[in-house]
């Protein structure tokens, strides 16, 4: 097991959140990850499609995996999201986050979230602070 996974698997233990979602890391490595989720009936809304604040949370745990793989403790300072297709329960979601710029202090991430047909749903960009504390 690689460093990244060791830091990733010692997050995800101590995540109920990611667990609760039901997330399972796909891919993971110095900024970048991939996870996946299943949409279940109690993360619909009123509207009887996904709530918006899921698929933040889903790409929000992309954004943590990937910019603390490299060892350094990061967390996320700036975050948006534009949802751009619903879902709908039993939808199989998936991140695909990539690094824009990483420098000592400052990693900026986009995630693209894409549903079982290779559909974008969501996309987002997280800008993490990186620490001097070492995981």
């Amino acid at each position: 097991m690689s460093k990244a996974e060791e830091i990733v698997h010692k997050m995800f233990d101590n995540d109920a959140f990611s667990k609760w979602l039901g997330i399972e890391v796909i891919e993971i490595g110095e900024g970048v990850s991939t996870l996946r989720m299943t949409v279940r009936k109690e993360m619909l809304n009123g509207f009887e499609v996904l709530h918006g604040g899921i698929t933040y949370s889903l790409a929000d745990s992309a954004l943590a995996f990937a910019s603390n793989a490299y060892g350094r403790k990061s967390m996320s300072i700036e975050t948006s999201i534009s949802h751009t297709l619903s879902c709908k329960e039993g939808d199989l979601l998936t991140t695909k986050t990539v690094e824009r710029s990483l420098s000592n202090k400052i990693g900026v991430y986009d995630i693209t979230v894409l549903n079982q047909d290779e559909k974008v749903v969501a996309l987002f960009k997280g800008t993490v602070y990186r620490s001097d504390k070492n995981w």
